[in-house]
């Protein structure tokens, strides 16, 4: 790459940084950081373990930022002396090129954080899967979603427990319910809901002909405390029952589970995986809440469209194709980002399709 090529893009690069720098605020997070420290340090801080944890998340969360913001900063300072040693060492020429790739990568990175400000992207996240037309290659197809969102978590190091799982007879899973309580999950993952389709040569036909199911993927912000939906007790109906699965200690041998129905909507919520009937009962009533709240904000949305005149869904029934036969590719069909490598896909490497679904959602020119 020439010298013009490189000098221009470190300017446009670091033009880049300060229009990011400058929406993120590094001050007014540094003064978030001081008044959630003065909070963590309070003696009584772990009396309530809840709202402790979630003052350590959001402390931990916004020196994380902080510390990208400077650490970036300072890479694109150190370019100048990377950039005076390429030019009289091929070693280093190539090493400047490999670092402004990372730089030009962290920035886009960053940028798209910087769209995230809507009224709930700040909260956690309820990512619920469900099989959907497709028998047991539904199944198997929602069960590789779970693990392909469990797996994302884990190489991001975001906190993901599964509340619930309802495994299918033959294969795979008719539906999972995942916790990931991270600030900023909602906001993060809130475009990889709608419905998911999968073409492939089915492992489960005895005469391998190409199969294509779907699933469905719901992802609602988790309310830390939701006030603004009360939910009367004669409107649930609370069912208890043995946690079904592959078990562990006691999970399978009590009547711990807990299944709430909400009679006015119908939405039912079930939670199997905390170890005691009581737990299970305010992880579900939480999830339920949140849905309620979403469902709440969804219907007033849709009564200002239909004021509007203007109905159109904003998320079409097919949002994402997994295709692997007779070809190797995953498409987001709202934005035409696409990939050719399925499996990274499914081990968790969906960066590319949620950043692509952030800008996606903030587009100005977007049918909403």
């Amino acid at each position: 790459m020439s010298e013009p090529d490189i000098s221009q893009r470190i300017a446009h690069a670091r033009e880049n940084f300060e229009d990011i720098a400058s929406v993120l605020d590094l001050g007014r997070l540094r003064e978030e950081i001081e008044r959630l420290s003065v909070d963590a340090s309070a003696p009584d801080l772990w009396d309530d373990p809840d709202a402790a944890q979630k003052i350590t998340s959001a402390l931990s969360h916004r020196q994380s930022e902080v510390k990208s913001i400077e650490s970036l900063r300072q890479r694109l300072d150190d370019l100048d002396v990377l950039r005076e040693m390429a030019e009289e060492d091929a070693d280093s020429a190539t090493e400047l090129a490999a670092e402004l790739d990372s730089i030009e990568q962290a920035l886009a990175d960053l940028e798209v954080k910087t769209l995230l400000d809507g009224e709930y992207d700040e909260l956690p996240a309820i990512v619920t899967i469900r099989a959907g037309a497709g028998g047991v290659d539904a199944a198997d197809f929602a069960e590789m979603l779970m693990r392909m969102y469990l797996r994302y978590a884990e190489s991001h190091d975001l906190p993901a427990r599964v509340l619930d799982t309802s495994y299918a007879e033959e294969a795979g899973i008719k539906s999972a319910t995942i916790e990931i309580d991270a600030p900023f999950a909602f906001g993060t993952l809130a475009s990889e809901a709608g419905t998911h389709r999968l073409v492939r040569m089915s492992p489960f036909n005895s005469a391998g002909k190409r199969q294509t199911s779907f699933a469905a993927v719901e992802v609602v912000p988790l309310m830390a405390e939701v006030t603004e939906v009360d939910i009367p007790e004669n409107d649930i109906r609370v069912d208890v029952f043995r946690s079904s699965g592959p078990g562990g200690q006691s999970v399978n041998t009590t009547d711990s589970a807990v299944r709430i129905t909400h009679l006015p909507t119908g939405l039912v919520v079930s939670c199997q995986n905390e170890k005691s009937q009581i737990q299970n009962r305010l992880a579900a009533m939480r999830v339920l809440q949140s849905r309620l709240m979403l469902l709440q904000r969804e219907a007033e949305a849709a009564k200002k469209k239909e004021l509007a005149g203007n109905i159109t869904a904003s998320w079409g029934d097919q949002m994402r194709s997994y295709v692997l036969a007779p070809y190797q590719m995953v498409k987001d069909l709202r934005n035409d980002f696409e990939v050719g490598n399925p499996q990274a896909v499914f081990d968790g490497d969906i960066d590319g399709f949620i950043r692509a679904g952030i800008r996606w959602r903030n587009a100005p020119d977007r049918v909403s």
